[in-house]
């Protein structure tokens, strides 16, 4: 009977598990519809405002904004964005791991990292990455204002010529059960040029194309990283969902299992009893 208590406290123990995973499949559900719902509002916005800064980059000179300006490569710096949390699948590893290679195979160019997210701290820390600034809880109260004090950094280092080219190592958001890790350029501001049309736009500038250019350069950047934010942050949750899913299904699998196991035990040990009920019987008809 011990072995019977054993098994009941072991799939009591499973169920317990599995209660609390569904619980945080179902908040990650709805953090992330609320992620991609912004984010889905972000992406034209975003696209629209690279466009916008490409024709008018086009017109001029790409030293016309310190943000614009390219120069040799000299020392690089990495913002690798990770979560805060686990329990969310492959997703802090698959980053934390690309962020490594980056920095592995760009040695002599001096490579910083910047982290926004414990998880790539702690893992690239461990691994003696040496790591410039940490930014965490930033996921916890994600918004346009966080996205433009850290865009505000590094803009301020790369003007001040401490890095030369400045990445970005993110997961771009796909589905629910995708992601993509991107490594994207973030300074200098590479504008998006238009594409060719048959009926091109023209466009008006006013009060002149070089006003609005030191306008819309920094703005450009807080906008691009606050998408970027938005990516890791959906895909984030939509790992999380994936997993906490998978983990629902297992525990199942695992339930039923222990309950066919239980059965077969309990049904051994009346058995068992039975048969020794019958020998005590038969031994005191002798």
């Amino acid at each position: 009977m011990a072995t019977l208590r054993t098994i009941k406290r072991r799939i009591a123990s499973v169920r317990s598990t599995q209660q609390i995973t569904k619980a945080m499949k179902m908040v990650a559900a709805a953090k992330l519809r609320k992620a991609q719902n912004q984010l889905l509002s972000t992406r034209p916005y975003a696209h629209e405002l690279e466009e916008v800064l490409g024709h008018i980059a086009g017109r001029m000179k790409r030293d016309q904004h310190p943000l614009l300006e390219a120069r040799r490569i000299k020392r690089i710096c990495y913002v690798v964005i990770s979560a805060d949390r686990g329990l969310c699948g492959s997703f802090n590893a698959n980053i934390s791991r690309r962020a490594l290679q980056e920095v592995a195979a760009n040695k002599e160019l001096q490579p910083a990292v910047v982290t926004i997210g414990s998880k790539g701290y702690d893992y690239l820390r461990r691994r003696d990455v040496s790591i410039l600034s940490n930014q965490v809880d930033v996921f916890n109260t994600l918004d346009f204002a966080q996205a433009q004090r850290i865009a505000d950094q590094l803009a301020g280092w790369y003007t001040a010529k401490k890095f030369d080219q400045i990445m970005v190592i993110y997961n771009e958001f796909k589905n629910a059960v995708s992601q993509k890790i991107v490594v994207e350029q973030l300074l200098p501001i590479v504008p998006l040029m238009p594409e060719a049309s048959k009926f091109p736009v023209g466009y008006i500038f006013e009060p002149n194309p070089e006003r609005i250019l030191q306008e819309i350069c920094p703005l450009n950047l807080h906008v691009q990283l606050w998408r970027i934010l938005l990516e890791s942050s959906a895909s984030e949750h939509g790992a999380r969902m994936t997993a906490m899913g998978t983990a629902s299904d297992n525990a199942a699998d695992m339930i039923k299992e222990l309950v066919l196991y239980y059965n077969k035990a309990r049904q051994a040990a009346i058995t068992k009893e039975l048969t020794e009920i019958i020998g005590g019987a038969e031994a005191l008809k002798g």
